[in-house]
């Protein structure tokens, strides 16, 4: 069986995001969609309404399953017995960063493997912190995150 994760703030979700959960989906038995708590930023969302907000986003996809960690993510991998990292890019700049983790994981665990998926070119724009700005400024995010993660964030900024 194998298993992968994909990791993230999710601050929130994204149609972004879901594309590359949905993808991996359709290539292991089982994907981990791991959202990281880091006490030292600031998130718009909790832990915990971060993790609803998933939960409901994949209710239809029957093998992802929602988790949380903090730490070193090679720390989670093998915790979990996870056979690979899926990572999502956008743009070369993404690439960039997403390569440094990769190769700092791969030192700190030469079985981690970490895989990169590039987005759909629908989503190559997309990013959390892009969806709040634009709703924070009352701007139109149809198409851009699911409808839970719409009202949730209507109840944040209204």
């Amino acid at each position: 069986m194998k298993t992968a994760v994909c990791p993230g703030s999710f601050d929130p979700v994204t149609n972004g995001h879901l594309d590359i959960i949905k993808r991996t989906s359709k290539m292991v038995d089982k994907v981990i969609v791991a959202v990281l708590y880091n006490p030292g930023k600031n998130p718009l969302f909790t832990l915990e309404e971060k993790i609803d907000l998933l939960k409901e986003a994949t209710k239809d996809i029957p093998n992802v399953e929602i988790d949380c960690f903090s730490g070193l993510l090679v720390d989670y991998v093998k915790q979990k017995n996870i056979d690979f990292i899926v990572k999502g890019l956008r743009a070369v700049s993404d690439f960039e960063y997403e390569l440094q983790m990769a190769l700092m994981n791969k030192k700190l665990n030469h079985e981690v493997e970490t895989m990169f998926m590039m987005t759909s070119g629908e989503y190559s724009y997309l990013s959390s912190s892009i969806v709040k700005e634009v709703w924070k400024f009352d701007g139109c995010i149809d198409g851009l995150v699911p409808e839970v993660v719409k009202k949730a964030l209507h109840k944040k900024f209204k």
